[in-house]
Formats: C-alpha cells, structure tokens, sequence
C-alpha cells in the first residue's frame, strides 16, 4: 500500500467539478481530487490534503481542511428560485453556485450581471452570499467587460493621491538634462502600431567607416519620475504591468506619465536611458555604452508606413525622404541579426495570433496578427538591447530582475518525444541535456510537413513559461546566458526597476545590495504573478470580442485547424484566430472515442483527429456563457 502523505496547497477548480492541488512547496507534481473528496473546497482555497492512492498514471489527493479562504467576491449572473436566488460565477473553475437567499439580492433581476460577496461556506450545500453591486445585464457588452475586470481583479483608475502626484509633475528642463548624454542632434524615431499613444523605446542606427553599425536603443526614463517607495511607485508596484484590451487599456501609470512626459513623442525632449552598441557585419557587438541620455525623436513612425517604405512605396518614400537610408540600414541590420540568433538555436515558433479591430460603429474584425518585416526590426533591436544590459549587469553582479525561460522539464520532455514518435517524426533523442537548438532542427525538417503547424503549438506546450527572477539561469527559446527586460519600463514594472539600479550604479552609489537584495525578489514574484493575471484578462477580452464576431457568421462555413483535443470534443481554430469546440456527440462515427493526450488524439479506431489536423466546420452558435463558439464538422 503506498504511504500516504499530508501537503498543503492550492485547489485549481474546474468547471466539472474535480480539482487539482498545487503543492505550496513548489513541487512540480499536481494531486487530482474527485469532487467527492473536496469537502466543501473551492478554486483557490488553501487546504491541507492527503493523498491517495491513484489509478494508474493519475496521483490523487483528498481534502482534509480548508486552511485559508481563496476568495469571498465574485462576479457572475444572477437567477431566482423559490427559495431566493443564486449566483452562477462567471470563472468556470467555480464550480458550486452562490446561494442568495431573500432579501440579500439589492433588487438584482433574474439575468443581471452581478458581484456577490460570500458571507458562509456551509459543508455539504451551496455557498451563502449578497450581492453588494449590479454590473448590467447579461450578454450586454459593457456588463461583460466590467464582470471580467472585476474577475482579473484589475483596477479601473488610480486612486486619487497617485493621480494628483503625476499630476504635480512636469516636463523636464535643461537642469534635468546635465549630466546626460546628449543625443538631442542625432536622427532617431519611434516605431509602433497607429493607436499608440505610449512610445517607450527610439532608435538610431548609422554606418560607421569600418563597417560596422551603430545602433542606437532609447527608453524612456521613468524612474526619473517614479521614485522608489513613492505613491506612484507602490501603485506601478502592485500592478506590474499595463493591460491591453481592444477598445481599453489599463495603464500601470497614470496618463500624465505614460502618455505625456515619459512618452518620447516627436519634437518633444525627453529623458532616456540609452544603450548604444557597435555590432560587426556578423550581428556581433563588439562594444556598447549604457548611458542616462536626452532626445529628441525626430519622427512618430508606424508598422504599417515603415513597412510599405520597404516594399517601395513611392509616396512614402518621398514624404519620409530624411528617414529612409536609416530604415534600409535597420532592414540590412535586422537580417544579420536573424540570421544569428538561428545559428545560435533561437526557437523561433510560427504559431498564428490573431488581432481583434473595433471601427468607429463598433463593428468587431478578427484577422491575423501582423508579423511584418517592421515588427521584425524592432523586436530584434529590442532583443539585441535586453541581452546587452543583461550581460551588462550580471558581470556587475549586482542585483536585478533577468526575464529567464528555463528548459523543459524531464516530464514534459518525454511526452513531446512520444507525440514525435507517434507521428513518425525524425529527431535525434538527447540522453541529457536538451538545447535550443535541438528543437529548431526539429522545427527545420518539419517545415515542409503537413505536421509542421502541429509541432509548434506541442513544442509550445512542452516549454516552460518564461518568468521574472533575481536569478539569471538563461532563456531557453532565444538561446540567451542573459536575457532582461530593459525596454518597456512605462508598462512592465521589472524593466523600470532594473533602470533604478542601473542608474545607482552609475551614480556611484555603494548600498545597492542593501536597497535591492530583498526588493529584486519580492518584485520578480509580484511581477511574474500579475503578467500572468494579465495575458488571462486579455485572453478572456479577446474571447469575448471573437464570439460578438463569430456570431454574425452563424451558418456559415469555414476551413480550420484542430487546436486541441479532448475527452469531450475538438476545438478547431479558424484562420482569424478564433476557437470554437466541437461537441463529441456531433461527430459522426462509433459511439466510443478515446482521447489520447500524449499523441493529442481523439480516435474511435475508424476516425482519427489530431492536431494541426486540416477540418471544414459550420459555425452552428456561440456560448456567451462560456465565451465560447460552437461548431460541427462539415467533412467527415
């Protein structure tokens, strides 16, 4: 019999009613927990569980006592019964209604968008609260967008001192530019999307004599403005990161900072922090300076214009006439440093993002994310900066923040080998150590496969999430020992507390251990944790956008790709970027398929679907409830 062992963690809900516990200490493996063995328990509640004794692969567990209440506000929608009424949360890893008994519902109505607080947990029936607020009404789209605010628990403004402390701040003068690098007569320029109102990051670029280039990365200086341990520090603090949705964003700092002062727009002087490098004809640098710094940016350039600059716009090339020999020579730069980050084993991963636009009417478009020659010369510029300062600071040995991407665990490693080997695909199996470069050969023989589309999102799968840490250790999928965030400090919290350090550090100052030690870690956690409660907020917008759009188009078919399998279905994913499920009972064959999550297939042992699978659907509905679309097979 197997010794059974007490841990305490986190339940991880699921909308069928089991769970998973997370073990607090951090140990890779999860603990399945049927619903009988919950005890009350819900998603995000602290327990102490023992475990089980699993069948088969499946390590189970079962909650003895819930040691700390992981949530007592959600969001979701209300409906009336006999006995009063109840609360369907909106996070389907809640699996249990709330309960609202008379005289709780503040005259909520039957379909209302609602926040209800819960107020007791009986055992063995449903959770007790009160609706404290009315949203809107279900399905109506503000509502839904409020309710998934709320759900990410993401601020809607800043309190009042932090607003009236970015408010007290104003444009920088001559006295803040002394001691600064001074590269107000040089040509530089932003490059972003049409409706950016944040520019973070300029560029120059030049051909010396020697051949070489000169590239210039310009970030705005925000910790000029954002002291440490000041108000709009502690707010930026606690929420580590801006957060985009189509038609909003919330900010991490007030719009006085984000869109004004710390915003290099053009004509305007700015503080920055400037790292300028020399980089030889093979994509080397071979010397750099970090430098606070003034400029000037002589131009607001967009995607789309830098873009058809290089496909031979006429027009544009005329109108922009100073900037074009700096845009070839980002274009010819930009092509040396692709080319050796691939032969260094940067895992460059094709898996399709889709861009959501919303018109001036409201009308809703869903169509791929462009990832154009000119997002390319700016990420790769952006990249080339961050491992710079990197490399930088870690010979310093000094604290900081890394952006580290860690290799993949042995676990997850081997289901990607069997989901190769399922597939008959090639690859040399490594005994040890697995490098980058190990999946961008299997990524190259793949490239002309009809699997190839299948073996990114797997190899996606089987990656680690990139993280922040005081602790660099490398990252993995761009092949880098060193690897930061140094160039967005307006909207990631990491990147303007790396340029505070290395400000210290240039001013001399000798305690940087002592102010930074402890703070570099607190921040790396705080900072991991809410960028992935953003990029979930986001996906959750996005989602909901998709369906409003899908819904015009009920009836209607489309060709598309399996994007995942389960034992209920498979989700299929159109050529815009949206998802939609197709229900197992809707697939014509033999009763009984078979789910097999290590090859992600769904077989009945006639009828095989796997991912990357090529489908034709009919979209046949969407789920609001579940923000998500619904569709049948139209070609088997």
């Amino acid at each position: 019999m197997t010794r059974r062992e007490i841990i305490e963690g986190r339940i991880q809900g699921n909308e069928r009613g089991y769970a998973f516990l997370i073990p607090n200490d951090g140990r890779g493996q999860d603990y399945f927990i049927p619903h009988s063995d919950l005890k009350g328990a819900m998603h995000g509640d602290v327990v102490l569980a023992e475990t089980t004794d699993g069948q088969g692969e499946r390590t189970t567990a079962r909650v003895l006592k819930v040691l700390e209440r992981g949530i007592n506000e959600l969001v979701g929608t209300y409906f009336t019964c006999k006995s009063g009424g109840f609360v369907s949360p909106d996070e389907r890893k809640y699996y249990n209604d709330i309960f609202i008994p008379f005289g709780k519902s503040v005259r909520a109505k039957a379909g209302d968008k609602v926040v209800c607080k819960i107020l007791a947990y009986p055992k063995k029936q449903n959770p007790e609260g009160i609706i404290t607020k009315v949203l809107g009404r279900q399905f109506n789209k503000d509502a839904e967008l409020k309710s998934i605010l709320f759900n990410y628990k993401l601020p809607e403004g800043f309190p009042k001192e932090v607003w009236d402390s970015a408010q007290s701040l104003s444009a920088p003068t001559e006295k803040d530019f002394q001691g600064r690098k001074d590269y107000r007569n040089l040509l530089t320029m932003t490059i972003d999307g049409e409706d950016a109102k944040d520019f973070d990051d300029a560029i120059s670029i030049k051909k010396l004599r020697n051949g070489k280039y000169e590239l210039g990365v310009y970030i705005a200086d925000v910790s000029h403005y954002v002291k440490q341990n000041s108000v709009i520090d502690k707010e930026a603090f606690e929420r580590a990161t801006s957060v985009y949705f189509p038609e909003k964003v919330i900010p991490m700092l007030p719009e006085k900072l984000c869109n004004d002062l710390c915003s290099l727009r053009e004509g305007e002087d700015r503080l920055t922090l400037s790292c300028v490098m020399k980089i030889n004809g093979l994509g080397k640098v071979c010397d750099y300076e970090i430098s606070p710094s003034v400029i000037r940016s002589n131009a607001r350039m967009t995607y789309t214009k830098v873009q058809k600059i290089l496909d031979g716009d006429e027009r544009l090339i005329k109108e922009h006439k100073p900037l074009i020999k700096s845009i070839l020579l980002m274009d010819e730069l930009a092509d040396i440093l692709i080319q050796k980050r691939e032969e260094n084993g940067s895992i460059d991963l094709d898996v399709k993002e889709s861009a959501i636009y919303v018109d001036n009417q409201g009308d809703i478009v869903v169509k791929p994310a462009p990832r154009d020659k000119a997002h390319r010369i700016i990420e790769e510029f952006m990249i080339l900066a961050n491992v710079t300062v990197a490399e930088y600071m870690y010979y310093l040995e000094k604290p900081f923040v890394y952006r580290v991407h860690e290799s993949p665990t042995e676990e997850r490693l081997e289901h990607f080998y069997a989901f190769l080997d399922g597939l008959g695909v090639r690859y040399k199996r490594k005994k040890d150590e697995v490098f980058p470069k190990d999946f961008q050969t299997i990524l190259k023989n793949a490239e002309n496969t009809t699997a190839y589309t299948l073996i990114n999102r797997v190899m996606l799968r089987s990656m680690q999430k990139a993280k922040y840490s005081p602790v660099d250790v490398g990252h993995f999928g761009l092949s880098e020992r060193h690897y930061c965030h140094f160039t967005s400090p307006i909207r990631r919290y990491p990147d303007l507390l790396i340029h505070r350090i290395i400000k210290d550090f240039f001013a001399g100052k000798v305690n940087l251990e002592q102010k930074y030690g402890e703070y570099v870690f607190t921040a790396s956690t705080q900072s991991s944790d809410k960028e992935k409660n953003a990029t979930e907020a986001e996906r959750a917008v996005d989602d909901y956008y998709k369906i409003l759009y899908i819904s015009d188009y009920v009836g209607y078919d489309f060709d598309g790709v399996i994007s995942g399998v389960t034992n209920f279905g498979i989700f299929v994913e159109l050529e815009c970027g949206v998802e939609g499920l197709v229900k197992i009972e809707t697939i014509k064959g033999r009763k009984k398929f078979i789910c097999d999550q290590k090859t992600y297939t769904l077989s009945d042992g006639k009828n095989t679907f796997r991912l990357g699978q090529k489908v034709r659907i009919k979209v046949v509905g969407v789920n609001f409830g579940e923000r998500r679309a619904e569709f049948i097979l139209e070609n088997v």
